[in-house]
C-alpha cells in the first residue's frame, strides 16, 4: 500500500478513485478505461504542480519517505558482485554502516553507505541509520583499503546524524567522525558521494567529503535537523518549518552555495514512486563523475578535494 505525505492528499484522493474504478472494471461488467485515463492525467498534472513548488519542509518529508530507495537498494541496483565487509577491527560491526567491494560499470570499487532499514526490525537493528563510532571506524578502514589498492570510493548517505547516545560518546564519537573526514580528505583515489535521502550533521560529512558530492533532487543536507535547530533557537520543535527554510538545506540551495557539485533528477513525484528510474539517474551521474576523475593522478585528486572544502565559506575582502 502506497504511503502518502500530508501535502499529497489531493493526489491520494485521485489515485484512490483510480483504484476503485479498476476494481469495478475487473468485474467485466463495465469498460472505464477512458475515465481511468483522464484521472491518471489529472494525477500527473497534480504531481507536477505539487513537486515543482515544494517548500524546504516538504522536501524534508520527501527525503524521509519510507519507500524512498536506501543505501542497500542503491548498492543492489548499481553494484555487481558486491562483497560486504564487516567490523572496525577494534570493537564491533555497526549495522548502520554498510560497506564492501564490488564492480560499478566494469570498475572495481569500494562502496560505503549509511542504512536506515526498511522494516521496523531492520530499523532497530540498524539504529535508524545513526552510526556509532565503530561504524565510522569501519568506514575509515574501508577507505584506507581502497587507497591501498587504488580503488575508487562510492558513498551513499542517508542519515539523520550520528548516534548521540552516552555509549557512543564514551567510545569517542566525535573523534571517530573527525578521523573519517580526515581519511576522506587524505585518500589518493576518486571519492564520489551521493546524498540520497537525509544528510544530517557530521554523521553525513564523515562519508561525504568527496571530490564530487551529488544530491538527489529532493534530498536534504544540513548541519542539524530542522527539529533540532528549532528546539535550540525557539525552544520548540513546532518551528521546524521555519528552521528548514533558514537552514538552506535543499539540493537547489546547496548547489547555489557551492556546497554540492550536482543535482540528480528524480522521477515525477519523487524517487519513492519509481526507485529504479531514480537509481538509474544516480548511476549515470556517478559514472560521469568517475570518468572525469579518472583522468587525474592521486596527488591532484587529494589536493583538489582539500582545496574544495577549505574554500567553502571563505569571505573575500
Amino acid at each position: 500500500m502506497r504511503h502518502f505525505l500530508d501535502f499529497e492528499k489531493p493526489i491520494a484522493d485521485l489515485e484512490g478513485k483510480i483504484e476503485e474504478l479498476k476494481h469495478l472494471s475487473g468485474s467485466g461488467e463495465i469498460n472505464i478505461a477512458d475515465e481511468v485515463g483522464k484521472l491518471q492525467a489529472k494525477v500527473e498534472r497534480q504531481l507536477r504542480s505539487t513537486y515543482q513548488r515544494l517548500t524546504a519542509w516538504q522536501k524534508v518529508q520527501v527525503a524521509r519517505h519510507p519507500d524512498r530507495p536506501h543505501a542497500v537498494d542503491a548498492i543492489a541496483h548499481l553494484i555487481e558482485d558486491f562483497q560486504p565487509l564487516a567490523g572496525d577491527r577494534g570493537y564491533a560491526d555497526d549495522a548502520a554502516i554498510v560497506g564492501g567491494l564490488g564492480r560499478f560499470r566494469g570498475r572495481s570499487v569500494v562502496v560505503i553507505g549509511t542504512e536506515k532499514g526498511a522494516t521496523t526490525e531492520q530499523r532497530v537493528r540498524r539504529n535508524f541509520g545513526m552510526a556509532r563510532p565503530e561504524g565510522y571506524r569501519k568506514a575509515r578502514r574501508l577507505m584506507q583499503m581502497a587507497d591501498r589498492f587504488g580503488l575508487p570510493i562510492l558513498t551513499f548517505v542517508d542519515t539523520a546524524g550520528a548516534y548521540p547516545g552516552v555509549d557512543a560518546e564514551a567510545r569517542g564519537q566525535a573523534e571517530a567522525i573527525a578521523r573519517s573526514i580526515e581519511t576522506c580528505l587524505a585518500v589518493r583515489v576518486p571519492l564520489v558521494a551521493a546524498i540520497i535521502g537525509e544528510g544530517g550533521s557530521g554523521g553525513a560529512v564523515a562519508l561525504a567529503a568527496g571530490n564530487r558530492v551529488l544530491m538527489f533532487e529532493h534530498a536534504v543536507y544540513s548541519v542539524i535537523s530542522p527539529e533540532g535547530c528549532a528546539s535550540i533557537l525557539w525552544r520548540s520543535a513546532e518551528f521546524a518549518k521555519d528552521a528548514a527554510e533558514a537552514l538552506k538545506m535543499t539540493a537547489q540551495d546547496l548547489e547555489r552555495l557551492g556546497v554540492i557539485d550536482g543535482i540528480v533528477p528524480e522521477p515525477l513525484g519523487g524517487a519513492h514512486r519509481e526507485p529504479g528510474k531514480a537509481l538509474d539517474s544516480l548511476a549515470k551521474a556517478m559514472g560521469d563523475a568517475l570518468d572525469d576523475l579518472a583522468k587525474r593522478d592521486g596527488g591532484q585528486l587529494r589536493a583538489e578535494r582539500r582545496d574544495k572544502f577549505l574554500e567553502m565559506g571563505a569571505v573575500e575582502g
